[in-house]
């Protein structure tokens, strides 16, 4: 049929005086009650079934089914999950079945709002849902009830739909106003119109008695409403808390404030209703954004801090108190059809273009456009921090629970918040972007693949914290800041008991302690014997020690990093004392040579020395590991006061993903002609044996010769290996020189974790004549991706660790590389790819004994001992 064809509603003279209903149109009825809705739906659905239309019911909704079972019509059950995408999607995928010029009655739009909990969303499904229609030249009659909703949300329908019609009956007669009537008019068409049921007699209201009586019943309507310019969502709060204040039972109440707020996992669920009183949901209300969930992260932030309240105040006293905002889950949705990006958005869903159009959906969202509502909200959010610094963090609903960590995934922008009104926001909006695209990382994107949650909704709200520190000059920051951990899946070398918990510290703001770059040798703490790692020679404990402390630049925005030179400078003298430590050894030789120069390094000295604080830190993992009944990671601040004072602000906390197993595996004896690798004490992991099949060994003399620029082709070799061998279920070992996962390439291979993320083992090198250092990199990103994933890690040092490292053995083989990467020719001396599937090549490791062993029996060849 044509598209903008008349079709017939049942109503005739309706038809005459609204120059009928045409084929694309969306017709919304606002009324007080369904039975209002049921007496214009009834004649267009018995009309449809005698012009022999393909009609369809479409039922959702738990009221009183609106038709019932007969010949011509199809009733279709839609189950209202409480996944707005999971919803949407499968209506969708209905009306993309039924094809053109279908008719449809849909259950009332109201019922969407108890589902989701919000208005907002039910006027985001109408805004994706009549433009499918319109393009398919159907026609849709849609319920909607009076006062229910916010004016927000009800223009949002309006603005979409192509007619809306306001229904008021008094039980006697029964008007119809139109509010819209697209692309159509007559003089008499949005005047009031009077319909009598019986006779179907529908005339415009033309005489003043008649006029004043509509505006009498509709005046009823309108104070018998409730607060019409709340959302259903702001109501039930604000209804929840008056009855509160009053002295009444609000637990169920507050059971759903848990599950529509804060989180759909079922055990943080639990920790949550069993820890929260009514006061602590009404708080993060006050201080959200937008509706929603607020996200794993900021629910295990105010989770971590309402344990220790409860069950520490004396803790209490020394935790900086937080003021977090929170943008809600259903923020990201809105924003996605705001941006016409709903259909793209879909697509990438797809297995053929879920990464091919992760591209398209970032550059979208990082030049997506906010309604001025939500910069309102934005703009007293800013009101409130002032001029001070902020964070904004990505909070996912699938991040920091049970079973999904999400490290170092998402982005999260400092703000240095200072400028004009205009440029502070433009930089909040600008951050609020970053986080929504980074959504569509390769790294995110593999790290779902990976853990079967492609398929899930991934709305992501976020948690706004302000910058915890204090200003030196033109920078801020705090005095120290870390990632602390409850128990260390592995043993490691700064002595004492693992189970006691461990810290990796920094000076400065945290992203030392979590990123591997340059300079980045975090202090760790066994908090057991905190003062353990300070022992051994001074020149190794400058060494290895942080070069570099980074705080936001408060006049460009940016985060520096500010070299050890700067910081005496920069801090005062009673900060110094605690944070760096004078290397006398060195200043003695500069000494002898006749020069007077202090010569520091960062240490976190006075903080590891200070017993109370270690003890608060170690009570603090001991305690949320046994809320949780699981191992637990955090992130904190630390600030000192000239008085010897502290506070620590927590700023995270989740669930620790250890992995599984830990029994011990016999390393036998073998001749020692046949192995390549040994080491121990020097790798994480759990116990394994694994036959490989591919070894991909880095050169590290020649990749330390390579130009700058070209040491990212390197990267790209091994990311070609990894995805090209992606599902085959090979066993990889990579040999690199230095840190992989790095952001500077003179500190190792600059991969991210989706260019690693087949390998089965990650060995890091150490080569001296080119300056490369393993890390063992415990609380870092890269070390929960490779908890997370299974991978053993080793470190191949140049000491007693290593008892055989016999590269040199691969120098013969064939390089399978160009197999895998193009232009691998300009590579071939630094990147070998060996083949040593059919050459019994077995790796073993004990996590009971730290013993690694690696032996290759080549076909036809005896290796040199």
């Amino acid at each position: 049929m044509a598209a903008f064809e008349r079709i017939r509603s049942g109503i005739p003279e309706m038809d005459r005086e609204f120059d009928s209903i045409r084929l694309g149109d969306n017709v919304v009825w606002r009324v007080s009650d369904l039975s209002e809705f049921r007496l214009f739906m009834q004649p267009f659905a018995e009309q449809a079934v005698r012009d022999r239309r393909n009609i369809i019911y479409v039922r959702f909704a738990t009221h009183r089914a609106l038709l019932e079972p007969q010949e011509g019509l199809k009733i279709v059950t839609v189950p209202l999950s409480s996944r707005f995408e999971t919803f949407t999607i499968a209506i969708h995928e209905l009306i993309e079945r039924e094809g053109k010029d279908a008719f449809y009655v849909f259950d009332c739009l109201s019922e969407l709002q108890t589902a989701w909990s919000t208005d907002l969303m039910m006027g985001n499904f109408f805004r994706l849902t009549c433009p499918f229609l319109f393009r398919l030249d159907t026609v849709a009659f849609f319920p909607v009830i009076r006062g229910k909703h916010s004016f927000e949300a009800i223009a949002k329908i309006r603005d979409t739909t192509q007619l809306f019609l306001d229904v008021y009956s008094d039980g006697k007669t029964v008007y119809v106003r139109p509010m819209k009537i697209w692309n159509r008019y007559s003089a008499a068409m949005f005047l009031p119109h009077v319909y009598t049921p019986e006779t179907g007699k529908f005339t415009p209201v033309l005489g003043g008695v008649e006029i004043s009586a509509f505006y009498q019943l509709m005046n009823r309507d309108i104070m018998d409403s409730t607060d019409r310019n709340a959302d259903s969502w702001d109501r039930f709060f604000q209804q929840t808390e008056l009855l509160w204040k009053n002295g009444f039972d609000v637990s169920e109440a507050c059971g759903r404030m848990c599950d529509i707020m804060l989180t759909r996992d079922p055990r943080m669920r639990t920790l949550i209703r069993e820890s929260f009183r009514p006061e602590d949901y009404f708080a993060v209300r006050s201080r959200m954004i937008g509706t929603g969930q607020i996200g794993g992260k900021a629910c295990g932030m105010l989770l971590s801090r309402k344990l220790v309240e409860n069950r520490r105040p004396d803790l209490t006293a020394r935790l900086e108190p937080h003021d977090s905002f929170y943008v809600g889950s259903d923020v990201y949705y809105a924003c996605i059809v705001d941006n016409d990006l709903w259909d793209l958005h879909v697509r990438q869903r797809s297995e053929e273009d879920y990464f091919r159009l992760a591209d398209e959906v970032a550059d979208r969202l990082l030049h997506a456009v906010f309604p001025a509502t939500l910069e309102e909200q934005f703009a007293r959010m800013l009101d409130y921090y002032g001029q001070d610094p902020y964070i904004v963090r990505s909070s996912s609903l699938l991040e920091d629970g049970f079973g999904n960590a999400f490290a170092g995934k998402y982005e999260s922008v400092f703000c240095a918040n200072s400028g004009t009104a205009e440029e502070r926001m433009e930089e909040l909006e600008n951050a609020v972007r970053a986080v929504y695209a980074s959504t569509m990382s390769l790294s995110a994107l593999d790290y779902r693949l990976r853990r079967g949650l492609e398929k899930k909704d991934e709305q992501m709200a976020l948690l706004v914290q302000r910058v915890s520190g204090s200003r030196y000059e033109n920078c801020y920051m705090p005095c120290a800041a870390g990632v602390g951990y409850s128990v260390s899946p592995y043993r490691y070398g700064t002595g004492g008991n693992g189970q006691d918990g461990m810290l990796r510290l920094v000076m400065g703001l945290g992203t030392a302690a979590v990123d591997r770059k340059e300079g980045s040798y975090p202090r760790i703490v066994s908090l057991s014997d905190p003062g353990g790692s300070m022992r051994g020679p001074a020149a190794e404990r400058h060494r290895y020690s942080q070069q570099k402390a980074d705080a936001v630049n408060t006049e460009t925005g940016k985060i520096d990093s500010l070299p050890v030179s700067r910081l005496p400078q920069a801090i005062p003298p009673w900060l110094r004392k605690q944070l760096l430590t004078h290397d006398r050894d060195a200043e003695r030789i500069f000494a002898e040579r006749g020069e007077d120069r202090d010569v520091c390094y960062i240490s976190c000295d006075g903080i590891v020395k200070n017993h109370a604080l270690m003890e608060d830190m170690k009570a603090i993992l001991a305690l949320l590991a046994e809320a949780y009944d699981y191992p637990v990671d955090i992130e904190f601040t630390i600030n000192l006061s000239e008085n010897g004072g502290y506070v620590i602000d927590l700023l995270q906390c989740r669930p620790l993903q250890t992995g599984s197993g830990g029994k011990a595996l016999e390393i036998p004896e073998v001749p020692e002609e046949t192995v390549f690798l040994k080491t121990k004490h020097a790798s994480m992991g759990f116990s394994r044996e694994l036959k490989l099949d591919y070894v991909v060994l880095i050169d590290a003399v020649g990749y330390y010769r390579m130009p700058y620029r070209d040491k990212y082709r390197v990267r790209d070799a091994v990311s070609a290996v990894n995805w090209k061998l992606r599902g085959q279920g090979k066993q990889l070992l990579l040999i690199a020189p230095g840190r992989i996962c790095t952001s500077s390439p003179e500190l190792g291979v600059p991969t991210a974790f989706s260019d690693i993320s087949e390998f089965s083992v990650i060995a890091e090198a150490a080569e001296d004549r080119a300056g490369y250092m393993p890390e063992l990199s415990y609380g870092s990103h890269i070390f929960q991706d490779l908890v997370e994933a299974g991978i053993l890690y080793a470190a191949v040092f140049r000491d007693a660790r290593t008892e055989i490292f016999r590269p040199e053995r691969f120098a013969e083989t064939e390089n399978r590389l160009p197999e895998f990467f193009d232009g691998a020719g300009e590579l071939d001396e630094i990147v070998r790819v060996t083949d040593v599937s059919g050459e019994n090549c077995v790796l073993r490791y004990d996590m009971i004994s730290e013993q690694l062993l690696c032996t290759w029996e080549r076909k036809g060849i005896r290796p040199e001992a």
